[in-house]
């Protein structure tokens, strides 16, 4: 482990091994979804939207999730490729904040992920028509009848609507309480891909 990393946090030289090391102890500690993030995007009329999604792959081009391209999520990053992110983990008293544009993984990596899923979800991600209006609970639950039906114990294939999304962040800032809410902020910015992260420290 770097000797930076696992002492003081604000010298790291780089964002990603910290995420790893970060997110691997909120594995540790946290009891529910350490990989839970919210996730805000933007609609067309410019009004923000946030909600809970799961972080589903990271490397140092990016923080992965999936979801229904139809969903309002999906028609807002259409609009707009634009998104930030929050990962709190209360017991650790920590938070990571990314943000950055936007893009769709290969259709490759998407059915790889797809196929690792439980069934129920698999199903789950034909059967709901995310965002969009419900009657009553019945109709979904009956929609889950006719495609496990329809499939049985077959793997169903992946949804065609139901996509990867990377954001490839620009900005990556490391939260850390302290007392007195002194607490310690350091921030990874770059403008793209192929330059090196710079580092600064921010005031609490």
């Amino acid at each position: 482990m770097n000797e930076l990393i696992s002492g003081d946090f604000t010298k790291a030289a780089e964002p990603w091994a910290l995420f790893v090391q970060w997110l691997a102890e909120a594995e540790s500690a946290e009891i529910n979804d350490p990989n839970a993030m919210a996730l805000a995007t933007v609609d067309a009329g410019g009004l923000p939207d946030v909600r809970m999604v799961l972080l589903k792959g990271y490397d140092s081009h990016g923080f992965v999730f999936y979801t229904n391209s139809q969903s309002a999520k999906g028609q807002e990053l259409q609009t707009n490729s634009r998104a930030a992110l929050v990962l709190h983990w209360k017991s650790l008293r920590r938070q990571v904040r990314a943000r950055g544009r936007v893009e769709i993984v290969s259709d490759a990596e998407a059915d790889a992920y797809f196929a690792t899923r439980p069934h129920g979800s698999q199903i789950g991600a034909w059967a709901s028509d995310q965002s969009r209006p419900l009657p009553d609970r019945a109709t979904l639950e009956n929609n889950v009848v006719s495609l496990n039906a329809r499939y049985g114990d077959t793997a169903p294939p992946r949804p065609p609507h139901w996509l990867g999304y990377r954001i490839v962040p620009t900005e990556i800032e490391f939260w850390q309480d302290q007392r007195s809410r002194l607490h310690d902020r350091i921030k990874f910015s770059r403008t793209n891909q192929s330059e090196v992260w710079q580092r600064e420290r921010l005031y609490p």
